[in-house]
């Protein structure tokens, strides 16, 4: 029997080429396509496949976490393999907190995506050891990573708003807008907002 798989990719060269290479395997076969998220989570409660290969960035609407949050809540759950340029480490742990259950590049060889969905398909989890190594890392750091009143201060603070006008805008003190800035500072091991403002972005926890 066939691993059904639905791919997700807003570049229909890309959903061409995945295709191509997929249904050169017997006991796979591509049941569906979408070019959004939403789009994607319409089909799999449609198709119900047993894995969904998405891109990280899908243009307008959902982005590929928030899609494979939504489609980890569908019943039956298809697995969920993120197949992205984008490897940058809070985007890894994004996806896996979001309930991937594998992440490759795409410039991996044919086989190892091949791999990786009969192993999904299976229940597992596939990764290639160098980003499991890199996810590990960034676990083992959670203690440094920006709480979500931190980060909202920090899409603030990359619009250049002062901490009078983010204080205004999150409905606090001054005060405790520079209690935040300590606490950024001192979790990303900088010395000033630009700095800041540059390794959060160098992170992916900011735009």
């Amino acid at each position: 029997m066939s691993i059904e798989i639905l791919l997700v990719d807003d570049h229909p060269v890309v959903r061409t080429g995945l295709r191509a290479v997929l249904e050169a395997y017997d006991d796979l076969a591509v049941t569906g396509e979408a070019s959004s998220g939403e789009e994607a989570v319409k089909l799999s409660e449609q198709l119900q496949p047993a894995v969904v290969l998405c891109d990280l960035r899908l243009g307008e609407g959902m982005n590929g976490i928030a899609t494979t949050k939504a489609l980890r809540a569908l019943r039956p759950a298809p697995g969920v393999i993120m197949l992205t340029t984008f490897d940058r480490d809070a985007e890894i742990a994004g996806a896996v907190e979001a309930g991937a259950s594998g992440y490759l590049l795409k410039d991996v060889d044919p086989a190892t995506i091949v791999e990786a969905i009969r192993t999904v398909s299976r229940g597992g989890m596939f990764m290639p050891p160098e980003l499991t190594n890199r996810l590990m890392a960034g676990m083992r750091g959670s203690s440094e990573r920006l709480t979500d009143r931190e980060l909202e201060v920090m899409q603030l603070l990359a619009t250049g708003a002062s901490n009078r006008d983010m204080a205004k805008a999150l409905f606090v003190s001054e005060a405790t807008i520079k209690s935040h800035l300590v606490h950024i500072f001192t979790k990303l091991h900088v010395e000033s907002r630009s700095r800041a403002v540059h390794v959060a972005r160098e992170k992916g926890l900011i735009d």
